[in-house]
């Protein structure tokens, strides 16, 4: 055991962490020159077409130091705070873990929050100046940040280049040095800490742990612990670069399991597993529950294929533990699901994971979140859909939900994060400086308001800096209305959004503008309003394609060529009655993009 050494690589977007990890795998010969190529372990094409990680990945290397042989389990994690939830993960497997800093770039807001969450898990940070080769790059500086955020000393700041290897071997042999062994007795009951699991057509679901006491056999009999469920260990082994087979694996050690489950709601990431002979008293905790940020609707375009989608969501989840969602049905769109995302970008690698792992065609509805009604007689009904609300006639006043939302930011922002959240109807509680240069300020804003793109324009006035964290404070009465979308008459309960009075005319004018781009012309006159009940706040028309009738007459008379067009016009009228319009798809991602 005392030759296991378990790490995580932890840092902002884009400051080099798959890049690192390729040049371990490389240095440790772990993958073979044939076998390399960038990003490795990032084996998802929407993971390599976005250079972005999405999913957390674990592979083990061997390393020999001073004669001594070292087994190294790796844990590459997504920078992107919406994948947060991966880091959290990760980090409650290790015992240490490699915090990356871009030397041309700095210390930046998941930095800082994915070395808060390394730190309340009493991991030793081994901090790492990346990109060193970089022209732009600012060693002396961005050292002196580091020695500032985590009390260490500059010497223990270690310089390296992911792109041409500088430094690696240094980085390989701290790990031996500075990294604890796990703790654990390996003769104790077993206890495995699922951290992950993946979903495979031919061998059911396979699970990932980390053992913290104990060992795992091949052919006995496993228990989960929260579920309760037992089953046979058809197929132990730890994770290389693809799935190694051994009789035992033992504490302190990474590995997977394969029993054959078969149903995706048995296995919970989170979960202990333990043996049925000797089963352990107490199930691991130190696990975080997933916030979901944004709800929206995923519907599937046929009706039919609803029990399809329920089967891709499952096996989804398994892959991302971060999703949540319950059935819901709408009048335009039938049965579908109301789902949880951490934020739009999840929402839209959700989406795009659908249709490209499971061929699943879906519709996704304005995001939103839950509200209250109170009717006249003082009842209270939830609405999680716009469709939810009651008739005007029979409403008293509706209640949203407020958070207190918590930026930590540097301070040449303050100014224009106070002016977008004061745009989102918020109202500032506190503002102090933690720092000369680093200030906290304290919002209570309207959930509703924070649900669209409020994280994305924070990111983008701030450079990435700014960091969000929120909870919940209750609910309170607003001057809420339900904007409606008509096209052709017709309503779209799809399109409808619960918006504040003061910004109906506005949002309306704005998705009637969107949609008149997006809807593909017809041979009939379309016209898109935005209506609150009765009364029309915001119209645009999109005009007729007029086929060319007269194409056919050349010369002659030019009653010939009026009669041709007169009986298009009778024709058009005709059409006018009956005519459908088909939305598609980017009509309803729009609404989410408006500004």
């Amino acid at each position: 055991m005392e030759h296991i050494r378990n790490f995580c690589i932890i840092a902002h977007i884009d400051h080099g962490k798959s890049t690192l990890a390729d040049r371990l795998l490389e240095y440790t010969n772990t993958i073979s020159k044939r076998d390399m190529e960038a990003q490795v372990l990032d084996d998802m094409d929407l993971e390599k077409e976005r250079g972005i990680t999405i999913k957390s990945h674990a592979i083990q290397m061997n390393y020999q130091k001073d004669g001594k042989k070292y087994v190294f389990n790796l844990i590459d994690t997504p920078g992107h705070v919406d994948f947060s939830y991966e880091v959290s993960r990760s980090i409650a497997s290790c015992e240490g873990a490699l915090l990356i800093v871009d030397a041309a770039q700095g210390i930046q807001a998941q930095t800082i929050s994915n070395l808060y969450l390394a730190l309340e898990n009493d991991l030793e940070i081994i901090p790492i100046l990346n990109k060193i080769d970089l022209p732009s790059a600012e060693p002396e500086l961005v050292k002196d940040q580091i020695v500032d955020l985590l009390g260490c000393k500059r010497e223990e700041i270690m310089s390296a280049s992911g792109k041409t290897g500088m430094g690696v071997h240094e980085i390989l042999s701290a790990i031996c040095d500075r990294i604890p062994a796990p703790k654990g007795d390996p003769k104790a009951p077993l206890q495995a800490l699922i951290f992950d699991s993946v979903f495979n057509s031919f061998r059911g679901i396979i699970a990932y742990y980390k053992i913290l006491n104990g060992e795992i056999k091949k052919g006995e009999k496993v228990k989960f612990f929260n579920t309760g469920h037992e089953y046979l260990a058809d197929e132990v082994g730890v994770l290389k670069l693809g799935l190694e087979p051994r009789d035992v694996v033992s504490t302190g050690d990474v590995g997977y399991i394969i029993s054959g489950i078969k149903d995706a709601r048995e296995v919970k990431v989170g979960d202990t597993i333990t043996n049925v002979a000797n089963p352990c008293l107490t199930s691991i905790n130190g696990f975080e529950d997933v916030k979901p940020m944004v709800f929206a609707g995923i519907y599937p375009v046929d009706t039919d294929d609803f029990e399809e989608l329920r089967y891709s969501m499952e096996k989804l989840q398994l892959n991302d533990a971060s999703l949540t969602w319950e059935p819901e049905a709408s009048a335009a769109l039938g049965f579908g699901f109301r789902c949880g995302f951490l934020g739009m970008l999840h929402m839209e690698i959700v989406q795009e994971r659908l249709e490209r792992e499971f061929n699943m065609t879906v519709i996704t509805t304005v995001p939103n979140v839950q509200y209250y009604a109170y009717d006249t007689k003082g009842e209270k009904l939830i609405m999680n859909n716009p469709s939810d609300m009651p008739d005007p006639a029979r409403l008293d006043y509706i209640e949203e939900p407020f958070i207190k939302a918590s930026i930590i930011t540097k301070s040449d922002y303050v100014g224009a994060i106070i002016k977008l959240c004061i745009d989102k109807r918020g109202t500032i509680v506190t503002q102090n400086y933690l720092t000369t240069d680093r200030v906290e300020m304290v919002f209570e804003i309207p959930l509703g308001e924070i649900v669209f793109d409020f994280y994305d324009k924070l990111k983008t006035i701030s450079k990435g800096y700014a960091s969000f964290d929120y909870s919940p404070i209750g609910f309170r009465e607003s001057d809420l209305i339900k904007l409606d979308i008509l096209i052709n008459g017709d309503q779209v309960d799809a399109l409808s959004a619960l918006i504040h009075r003061s910004k109906a005319h506005e949002f309306g004018k704005k998705i009637c503008e969107k949609l008149k781009e997006l809807i593909p012309r017809q041979q009939f006159q379309i016209a898109i309003q935005a209506a609150i009940g009765a009364k029309i706040v915001a119209r645009e028309n999109i005009s007729a394609i007029r086929k060319d009738v007269t194409a056919k007459c050349y010369g002659g008379d030019i009653s010939r060529k009026r009669k041709l067009l007169e009986k298009q016009k009778e024709g058009k009228k005709r059409m006018r009655q009956i005519g459908n319009v088909e939305v598609p798809q980017s009509a309803f991602m729009a609404v989410l993009k408006l500004d």
